[in-house]
């Protein structure tokens, strides 16, 4: 098919050679397996949290915050399922809904026993993580983004949130959300990028102005972070080699190898092909919503920063539509199995458990040129 491109004529190659939308059977499989797990309540990092909090609750909070990202990536479960050609998950298991403590426990306590009698946006949870759930919630009494928020509440505001006029649920109990995060210069540049513009950065402080002295924690927290998704994408490659290892199929033998190879790369490094760029924008994608439970975590033009990857791939003959539509594929599996778990009071005003994950495509480009990109996106 032909398009204008910035006035151009474009060439556009066939994206499948079946049937359009057609799952290949490894897709298929993933897809079933996701979209029929069933979603409980996931304590591990509710859990993991209070240790960190506990352990740093004194320190700057960009500092606590960076701490505590980097104990959850440490010490969470991960798995690698046998399908999938990209890694990274949110809890123990796909379609759970971790629980986020620093942002709301009283609402989480309240409904532990209620979860399964909803009449919609049903969670499930076990005896052994109620348990949990309840031997943490005395920490966070009086000390969560909810209750700071309420006891900023102007007195008839506070009034009119009793008594369910207005609803503040879904801003005083989440995190950061409604954002795109630069994922051009992510995969292009890597966060070794960022990390020695932080460096160079602490380096021209003046520590003894005070303003620069607030920037030296957020620099801190920056490299606690980088050093922290290292670790854990070290962990998949570490994961995927014993696995590797164990295996008698050739083809699982080889995906294996494949992971771990891009993920010894990638998000540190700058991704070179388009396998290595779906899995850096997917790890970090996942890393924002383990960090907080905000929603409208989006993906941002997807096609605009991964269409040059596609096309260079394509040329050197390092990949096929087909293939290409096969990631594309087990990237929007991997983001539907993400989860939250949201109040009742929450749930009412956002039924259907949704989490608002776009991507944008086309479009126009950054001088208002008509924008198609051969990415099949």
């Amino acid at each position: 098919m032909d398009a204008v491109v910035q006035n151009k004529t474009t060439k556009f190659t066939p994206i499948t050679q079946g049937e359009f939308g057609k799952l290949t059977p490894r897709m298929n499989n993933l897809r079933n397996k996701i979209i029929n797990a069933k979603p409980y309540v996931d304590p591990e990092r509710a859990v993991l949290a209070t240790e960190a909090y506990k352990a740093h609750q004194n320190e700057q909070v960009d500092v606590l915050r960076a701490k505590l990202l980097a104990h959850i990536l440490d010490k969470m479960t991960i798995f690698i399922e046998p399908e999938t050609l990209i890694v990274g998950n949110q809890a123990q298991k796909n379609r759970w809904a971790p629980v986020f403590p620093e942002y709301s426990m009283n609402w989480v306590i309240d409904e532990l026993d209620t979860f399964e009698k909803r009449p919609g946006d049903v969670f499930y949870i076990t005896e052994d993580s109620k348990k949990k759930l309840r031997e943490i919630a005395p920490y966070w009494q009086n000390n969560t983004l909810e209750d700071r928020g309420l006891a900023a509440f102007p007195p008839k505001s506070r009034l009119f949130y009793d008594l369910g006029i207005i609803g503040a649920d879904g801003n005083i109990t989440s995190g950061d959300g409604h954002i795109a995060v630069d994922y051009t210069t992510l995969i292009n540049k890597g966060l070794k990028w960022y990390e020695s513009r932080v460096q160079t950065a602490m380096a021209d402080l003046d520590l003894t102005d005070y303003d620069q002295q607030k920037k030296l924690y957020f620099y801190q927290a920056s490299l606690i972070v980088i050093n922290a998704v290292r670790r854990f994408a070290q962990r998949y490659v570490d994961l995927a080699t014993k696995m590797a290892s164990k295996t008698a199929d050739p083809n699982e033998k080889a995906n294996l190898e494949k992971i771990a190879t891009i993920l010894q790369k990638v998000p540190y490094e700058p991704a070179t092909t388009f396998r290595e760029a779906v899995q850096s924008v997917w790890l970090i994608h996942l890393i924002l919503q383990i960090e907080s439970n905000g929603h409208s975590v989006s993906y941002g033009r997807g096609d605009q920063y991964l269409d040059p990857f596609y096309e260079a791939d394509i040329k050197a003959g390092r990949i096929t539509s087909d293939q290409a539509v096969e990631l594309l594929t087990n990237l929007a599996l991997k983001t539907l199995t993400i989860n939250k778990v949201r109040s009742w009071a929450h749930t009412e005003f956002s039924a259907g458990s949704p989490l608002y994950q776009n991507i944008t495509i086309g479009g126009q480009t950054k001088t208002d040129k008509m924008l198609l990109t051969q990415c099949p996106i």
